[in-house]
């Protein structure tokens, strides 16, 4: 079930709302938790019931080994950190064996000249989120920071809908306490409103943004034989753009839903597009990940304790392994290379101490994702080589005779005059959608600054009818988040 569809919206949100609520007003919070996991389990099942034993049997293994690193040392049979270690190769043997199984397989035979069949196995919805969440909850019991001795709690935390799918990643102790508070049993109608507010801001993004952009980077990556530089530049901007709208969106409704049942989640994005560095930049994208990925892999290895070698070598690992997390496929392990070369770049930069002009580095940050973009959506390294040649002026130059006929003398020569975004079935329309997503993401508030002024008046409930009812009548062409495939 997708939040942007009528059945999320109309149906099923509605009735997990008000079940909840009545229950835990008739003193029956047992039975409302227990209604909410059943609730979010459905919602997962939606899409292939097939995999509900999956999560299921996954949540019980993380449960008991969880547990049992919660008791004291001298009750076990098996030491703590042995206990751990059988907790983390179980959960990532399953996340391997449904995701990258396929991709062993196929280097396997590039390497050694075999023909192994592949399993083309089906990835299921959310192993990346719930195995890493789950990950985080052993190592964090293995630190004596957490206790859970109730399943239908733990149950809670993995399944609660809104993060569910994809994320943020939360932490045990970050949401249960929420859960057990008392004050959260009962509706509160500021957190309603607010709920909604974001959650149709969030609907916006996705449905009337991102979904536009989405049509100009097929277009461009997956059908385009070729793209001379305006398409190929529009083409990685419609892609940079789409992506940020479709998580950030995502993340919105995620945080909206939450609301409605008075829990609050961690914020997973902070304009990361007006970040002025990349150390600056992964402190805005994906926030949650971004922790997840320098508590459990950066620093176990070591983090910057240990020289500066040592410290760019742990940068390296983390971002290689960030990018395998995204997607099994060698253009990810080298959007997640250059993210980690561009971060040691960025640390032997600092250590000489120049300023650099603020538009300048932005600049230079902001054209670096968007071109590091291109191989974390580009299906092939063909079709990465193509929007590259297009983005740097190898597959010819076309331009708009009606804007651009002073410049007749030179057609021919350095440019061509004809149907400018004729490979990606783009308009001007397209111009002014990457004009007006520079606008938003540079020069308006962000859902979080937005969340922080927000009181409920009679324009911010006109603002929401707006952007509600835009979104629902265009609800027809509905698309999954890009971070399911992941």
């Amino acid at each position: 079930m997708l939040f942007n569809s009528y059945e999320f919206i109309f149906i099923f949100l509605p009735i997990v709302f008000f079940v909840y609520f009545y229950l835990n007003s008739k003193r029956l919070t047992t039975g409302a938790k227990a209604f909410l996991v059943f609730a979010s389990l459905f919602f997962y099942s939606w899409w292939n019931i097939a995999y509900l034993p999956l999560i299921l049997v996954s949540m019980l293994f993380n449960y008991a080994i969880g547990t049992s690193l919660t008791r004291k040392e001298e009750l076990l049979k098996v030491n703590k950190k042995t206990l751990l270690t059988i907790g983390i190769i179980g959960n990532l043997s399953l996340l391997g064996y449904f995701k990258y199984a396929d991709f062993f397989i196929s280097n396997v035979n590039f390497i050694s000249g075999f023909e192994f069949s592949l399993l083309y196995l089906a990835l299921p919805l959310a192993i990346s989120f719930f195995t890493f969440q789950q990950i985080a909850y052993l190592v964090d019991s293995y630190r004596g920071e957490t206790k859970e001795y109730d399943f239908l709690n733990y149950a809670v935390f993995v399944t609660f809908f809104p993060q569910l799918i994809a994320g943020p990643i939360v932490h045990h102790k970050e949401m249960m306490p929420q859960f057990a508070s008392r004050w959260n049993k009962v509706k509160n109608y500021k957190n309603i409103a607010l709920g909604m507010f974001i959650f149709s801001i969030g609907l916006f993004k996705k449905v009337v943004i991102a979904d536009e952009f989405a049509v100009w980077a097929t277009n461009g990556f997956d059908k385009a034989e070729t793209l001379n530089l305006i398409e190929a530049w529009a083409t990685s901007l419609s892609y940079t753009f789409q992506l940020y709208f479709d998580f950030s969106g995502y993340a919105d409704m995620a945080i909206g839903a939450a609301l409605l049942f008075n829990i609050k989640l961690p914020i997973n994005f902070n304009s990361p597009y007006k970040a002025l560095n990349i150390q600056d930049f992964w402190r805005r994208w994906h926030i949650t990940l971004s922790r997840f990925l320098k508590d459990y892999i950066y620093i176990p290895l070591g983090g910057n304790r240990k020289g500066e070698y040592k410290t760019y070598n742990n940068l390296m690992i983390t971002f290689l392994l960030g990018g395998l997390w995204h997607g099994a496929a060698w253009t990810f392990v080298f959007w997640g290379f250059l993210h980690g070369v561009a971060l040691v770049v960025h640390r032997i930069w600092q250590k000489f101490n120049i300023k650099m002009n603020t538009i300048l580095a932005w600049f230079i940050t902001f054209n670096f994702i968007n071109i590091s973009w291109v191989f974390f959506r580009a299906t092939s390294w063909d079709d990465a080589i193509k929007v590259l040649k297009g983005m740097f002026g190898m597959s010819g130059v076309v331009l708009p005779e009606k804007y651009f006929g002073f410049l007749s003398s030179y057609a021919g020569k350095l440019f061509e005059y004809g149907n400018v975004y004729a490979n990606i079935s783009g308009k001007d329309k397209t111009t002014a959608f990457i004009i007006i997503a520079f606008i938003i993401v540079l020069w308006f508030k962000n859902s979080n600054e937005k969340t922080k002024l927000f009181k409920p008046t009679y324009w911010n409930l006109a603002f929401v009818l707006v952007l509600f009812l835009t979104a629902v009548s265009m609800m027809s062409r509905v698309s999954e988040f890009l971070y399911f495939n992941f």
